[in-house]
């Protein structure tokens, strides 16, 4: 038994507390296991009340060695769980960690299929998960592709000729796959999986053939959950708000045409060349959308809404982001689409990035304008979200990106981050670019050290202390030379000075006032305090964080 524990201030989506006064049976704890292992996995405290109160647990769980073995043989597949008991103001409680469940849905022996789910007051609750919710987790997890199904009750009827030459004219106008344009509709159908062969060898329409060439009327019938809603607000007026259930090609087509006469395009001169910049990049624009489409979750209600007002562009839809996928990691991880099937179709008409690496074409249409980069960050469980600000393009930077790329080609995704996050007056280490460009610390520096060597960058420092900011002639480019002094910070030597008049004035300094003070980060603080310290200049009293730092024998 260990003790330290922390238990969670309240319940949530990974968190159940369980009273164990009156022995908790163990039918209702599986249930609850269950439930946690089919939505995120998590912990189940066993002996806390709904309050988080700690009260202990029942004699009958006062050994619970053998409780791994019954959860294992109570459930289907076994879930594998591990049991940790802890002190806890003066009573013991037990916490059982659940893993999420990766390879299939978890049922309890007797049949039981269960989820949590967040209510409308904020709280989880454990509910029986139906077919569909069975079918909508496998899709997100990877092992059912629900795109590639057969629609029931459809037919090959059901396909609308007049969105099969619309898919042709896509191909050629994005510049697909131009292979398709020689197959006749039979060939078309099933090299696209548009339709695939029943029981008794009838070829019927998938769900990716009618999203993508069915008629509306069959769409509405069959695909229920599909729809696109486009909303523009101006201040207090809805100055736009229509919905549509129209089949994918169409659906694109008619919202690019809606969206155009809110997206205001102006003009610079770069070199002899005159660039449109728009309030929001029309590739971002298509791309992002187009990703809302094609990975939503088609077995959930809900629209895929595009909103605009007065300072963003917001994009959401059904289904949250699908396992192995966050937020920290959207720029690196493999793709991994729900719907592999049509994700395919999509790529080869053209719609979307053949590479699957959609989500730098967005961060590359935000950043390269000198804008804040794409924000995911109210994503949750059920739905993905998407804000793309529509602030004002910085010209200046526009102009060297520009300049940069005609030089050198397009600057890769992970540059232009780089570069956008030190333009805003900030200096960074390659950890903490690392984390922005969601790569490890070795990638972030090749990245940083490549702008360093095209003259965008300037490095300060060494080994592990160095840091970077923009160059003197971006400043410079944009007017802003005092920027850049204060960003290049000052000389060793008026570092030294600085701290020792903090001390002549105030009598002590501490390590988190030096970097505030030298804008220093914790190494450089470090190293430098040691400097002074043996030249005799400051004496250190205490240790850790507690630290502080007087005037030495050398400068009393």
């Amino acid at each position: 038994m260990t003790t330290l524990p922390i238990i969670p201030i309240s319940e949530s989506l990974t968190v159940e507390f369980k009273s164990d006064r009156k022995r908790l049976s163990d039918d209702e704890l599986v249930q609850a296991l269950v439930c946690l292992a089919n939505t995120e996995g998590g912990e189940l405290w066993l002996g806390v009340e709904d309050d988080a109160t700690p009260t202990g647990l029942h004699p009958a769980h006062a050994n619970l060695t053998g409780l791994p073995g019954l959860i294992a043989a109570r459930t289907s597949p076994a879930l594998q769980v591990t049991v940790e008991s802890f002190d806890v103001s003066g009573v013991t409680v037990a916490r059982i960690l659940v893993p999420k469940a990766t390879h299939s849905e978890v049922a309890t022996t007797s049949g039981q299929y269960l989820h949590r789910r967040i209510k409308q007051d904020g709280t989880p609750e454990c509910v029986a998960m139906l077919p569909h919710e069975r079918t909508s987790r496998s899709s997100s997890i990877g092992i059912f592709d629900a795109s590639a199904q057969v629609v029931a009750g459809a037919t090959v009827a059901d396909f609308d000729p007049i969105e099969r030459e619309r898919l042709r004219q896509a191909v050629q106008y994005y510049g697909g796959d131009r292979v398709l344009l020689e197959l006749d509709d039979d060939q078309l159908d099933a090299a696209l999986g548009f339709t695939a062969r029943s029981a008794s060898g009838e070829r019927l329409p998938t769900l990716t053939g009618l999203l993508v060439i069915g008629r509306e009327a069959a769409i509405r019938d069959f695909v229920p959950t599909h729809e696109l809603a486009f909303q523009v607000l101006e201040q207090e007026d809805v100055r736009f708000n229509e919905f549509r259930r129209f089949p994918l090609l169409k659906a694109l087509e008619w919202l690019e045409t809606n969206f155009r006469p809110y997206n205001p395009e102006r003009e610079i001169q770069v070199g002899l060349f005159r660039v449109p910049v728009p309030m929001v990049d029309l590739g971002a624009f298509r791309e992002a959308v187009a990703n809302a489409l094609v990975h939503r979750d088609y077995h959930r209600l809900g629209a895929v809404h595009v909103r605009l007002n007065d300072s963003s562009l917001t994009i959401s839809n059904p289904g949250g982001l699908v396992d192995g996928v966050t937020i920290g990691n959207l720029l690196s991880t493999e793709p991994r689409p729900r719907n592999p099937r049509l994700a395919d179709v999509m790529k080869r008409i053209g719609v979307v990035e053949r590479s699957g690496r959609g989500v730098d074409k967005i961060y590359r249409g935000m950043l390269r304008f000198g804008r804040p980069q794409p924000d995911y960050s109210r994503t949750d469980y059920s739905n993905v979200i998407l804000r793309l600000e529509t602030v004002e393009a910085d010209e200046v930077f526009l102009r060297l990106v520009i300049e940069q790329e005609s030089q050198r080609g397009s600057l890769p995704v992970d540059s232009l981050i780089v570069l956008s996050a030190l333009q805003g007056l900030k200096r960074m280490n390659a950890e903490e670019l690392a984390e922005l460009v969601q790569q490890d610390v070795a990638v972030a520096k090749r990245t940083v050290e490549s702008l360093v060597e095209a003259g965008l960058v300037e490095a300060h420092g060494k080994t592990r202390g160095r840091t970077y900011t923009l160059s003197a002639a971006i400043y410079q480019a944009k007017g802003d030379k005092v920027g850049y002094t204060r960003q290049a910070g000052f000389t060793r030597l008026q570092n030294e000075q600085m701290i020792l008049s903090h001390v002549q004035h105030h009598g002590q300094i501490q390590r988190s006032e030096v970097m505030e003070l030298c804008h220093l980060n914790k190494d450089q603080a470090n190293r430098l305090l040691k400097s002074l310290r043996e030249d005799g200049r400051l004496e250190m009293h205490g240790t850790t964080r507690a630290a502080y730092y007087t005037a030495g024998s050398r400068d009393t």
